[in-house]
């Protein structure tokens, strides 16, 4: 007879287990059960390798079943041969709260008899699973870290606030990587794989009530259950910035994601036009996503579709402007009596229009000036900075935060190079202002900001 399970707390102890046994454990990083092992040993809590070879494993003591262990622990992490795994399950009845099945070899590969005897099992020891064919979790709040991929080879993003939900590993990590590089920090982020136990919505709906994660971002190849992931999608993207982005939109993506999971992708254009009901954010590819939470993990959502670009490059306000077309943003002419003013107070060869141009003979103090008189009359602004003149310096960072505190408005800025550019944009992402590398990714930042 299957158990019952408390969702909720079942996945606390996944999250932020106190005590985590691995089976499979392995001596070296040379197998991926060395490799998990390794990435535990930064946990806060116990951590119990399982293997009947060894006593000691990495300076922690081993031991030869999780029968053996000395407490009841909170998650196990399972990473052997598929066919095992049944049985591993069978011997966790009673001895542990969560369980993370990294193995591979279910119905992604045709083995669906294999899975579903998993999925019963799970039922009837009555714990809750993540997997299989999975990558596991990163918890930093927690130094919580069960992937199987070297820190070396992937450099895990720093502390924050953006949670990543992927039925892919291989994306998780690139998304991971993106974040990185973004410099944009992750408070959770989970590979669900072949989901047969926990899925996206229970994700979802663990993430709502997260007090470290302010944004949620996933990667959805196919669902399993529809009709849970529109209830559960609408309560998050209720409460928090949500943003999907969804493959398999094509014939032959479906099939690529059926073979990947093991579970169907359905018609792109049903799950399409379900998000646009509901108003979830849905990005169109990969590099707008990592646009996307760079400027949501940085600033606060807000309304309108109202936008000024102030610039010293006219060709990139230009193109900024061409982008905030594309992505139904309003670059509205600045009213006459702000014009009028600015005219008076800048040199007669500023171009006093929107994009509003201030040349290669502009200073740190005309962007405020700008910004200042301008506030009311917009919803969001871009500010184009091409350090490649003197009269920009390091005083622009403090200039903007501040008068972005009284403004209280989105705020994103495109700054191109190296050099003294890169100082520039340490400088402003340090006072949560996001830099993006063209004038038209800065766009779709901003959009981000405004969309919701």
């Amino acid at each position: 007879m299957a158990k019952q399970v408390d969702n909720n707390m079942s996945l606390d102890y996944l999250f932020s287990p106190k005590s985590i046994a691995l089976i499979g454990a392995a001596h070296s990083e040379e197998k991926l059960g060395g490799v998990i092992l390794k990435n535990l040993l930064k946990f806060r809590g116990r951590v119990y390798p399982i293997n009947p070879r060894y006593s000691e494993l990495m300076g922690l003591n081993a031991y030869p079943s999780v029968a053996d262990l000395p407490e009841l622990v909170d998650l196990t992490i399972i990473m052997r041969p598929a066919a095992e795994v049944p049985e591993i399950l069978r011997g966790l009845e009673s001895r542990t709260k969560s369980v993370i099945i990294a193995s591979s070899g279910f119905a992604e590969i045709g083995q669906t008899e294999l899975q579903e005897e998993v999925r019963k099992t799970v039922k009837d020891i009555g714990v809750r699973i993540l997997g299989p064919n999975c990558m596991g979790l990163y918890n930093p709040h927690h130094k919580l870290d069960t992937f199987f991929l070297p820190y070396e080879r992937l450099k895990r993003p720093k502390k924050g606030n953006v949670a990543v939900v992927s039925q892919s590993g291989a994306i998780l990590s690139c998304l991971l990587s993106g974040a990185r590089q973004a410099n944009v920090g992750i408070s959770k982020a989970v590979g669900y794989g072949n989901a047969i136990d926990i899925d996206e919505s229970d994700l979802f709906e663990y993430l709502a009530n997260d007090e470290t994660t302010d944004v949620v971002i996933s990667y959805i190849e196919s669902l399993g259950d529809g009709r849970k992931f529109i209830e559960s999608a609408k309560r998050l993207s209720e409460r928090k910035p949500f943003v999907v982005l969804k493959s398999g939109k094509g014939f032959s993506g479906q099939a690529a994601a059926f073979s990947h999971t093991g579970r169907l992708a359905g018609r792109y254009e049903v799950f399409h036009s379900i998000l646009k009901q509901f108003r979830i954010k849905e990005t169109e590819d990969f590099d707008e996503l990592i646009d996307a939470i760079k400027a949501l993990s940085y600033q606060q959502i807000s309304n309108g579709n109202r936008v000024c670009i102030i610039t010293n490059g006219g060709g990139s306000g230009v193109l900024a402007a061409d982008e905030c077309m594309r992505q139904g943003l309003d670059v509205v002419k600045l009213p006459d009596d702000k014009a009028d003013k600015l005219r008076k107070v800048f040199p007669y060869f500023y171009g006093i229009n929107n994009p509003v141009d201030l040349t290669a003979q502009v200073r740190d103090e005309d962007y405020i000036t700008a910004l200042n008189e301008l506030r009311d009359n917009y919803d969001g602004f871009i500010i184009i900075a091409l350090p490649n003149v003197y009269g920009i310096t390091e005083r622009l960072p403090d200039m903007i935060k501040a008068a972005k505190s009284d403004i209280n408005k989105p705020i994103v800025c495109h700054i191109p190079g190296n050099g003294f550019a890169k100082r520039l944009t340490s400088l402003l992402e340090k006072m949560k202002i996001p830099v993006y590398p063209s004038p038209e990714r800065a766009v779709r930042g901003l959009k981000a900001l405004l969309s919701f």
